[in-house]
């Protein structure tokens, strides 16, 4: 995984953090399934333009450290493909490790009160939209629906299988075929995309 940072002090902070861990493997470059951290103080255009090339031009997955995100921001920064995001004031060596292991998984990892905000912002959205949520030319199936439920609610892969008698590679075969088909870039993402059409 590589560290960027808008400046020396937060970069040297994040890899010593880091460093510490044997299961985060640090390096310079992002390439496919590679995983990516960025820190910000506040999201802005250029940090935009970064995560998009991190995630689309480098394919690797993206973990953002960010001080500050207003509501409006929140579409954005799942859009750009970021799996994690991580408060700067909650940075802890533990939080980063998980986030960056839960990305490189391809799973999503929101701080709770992000997650309800976003929740709430997609809700609007798509009450905007003119209850347009009875057609829909790519559907979700219950069963996908059923998934995605329960990782907006913050649920891991096996807690998922749990709750529904599934297998867990099953759930994970789920999210593959929802992202895959609808051209999203992660469980965040397709959360998202089930929020903005009224499936959840």
């Amino acid at each position: 995984m590589s560290v960027t940072a808008a400046d020396p002090i937060s970069r040297e902070g994040v890899i010593s953090q880091l460093r510490r861990h044997p299961e985060i493997d640090l390096r310079d470059d992002t390439g496919p399934g590679a995983v990516a951290l960025l820190v910000a103080d506040v999201l802005d255009e250029a940090v935009l333009t970064r995560l998009r090339r991190i995630v689309r031009s480098d394919g690797a997955r993206a973990v953002l450290v960010i001080g500050a995100i207003r509501e409006s921001e929140l579409l954005d920064v799942v859009e750009c493909g970021v799996g994690a995001i991580v408060w700067r004031h909650e940075a802890t060596a533990h939080r980063l490790v998980q986030a960056v292991l839960t990305a490189s998984r391809g799973d999503g990892d929101l701080p709770a009160d992000l997650l309800g905000r976003l929740i709430s912002q997609v809700g609007t959205l798509h009450r905007g939209a003119g209850g347009r949520s009875g057609v829909h030319s790519m559907g979700l199936a219950p069963r996908e629906v059923d998934v995605l439920r329960l990782v907006a609610e913050g649920l891991d892969t096996g807690e998922i299988a749990g709750k529904l008698s599934y297998s867990e590679r099953t759930v994970k075969n789920v999210i593959h075929g929802i992202t895959t088909r609808l051209h999203l870039r992660n469980r965040a993402h397709a959360v998202a995309y089930a929020l903005r059409e009224g499936y959840i």
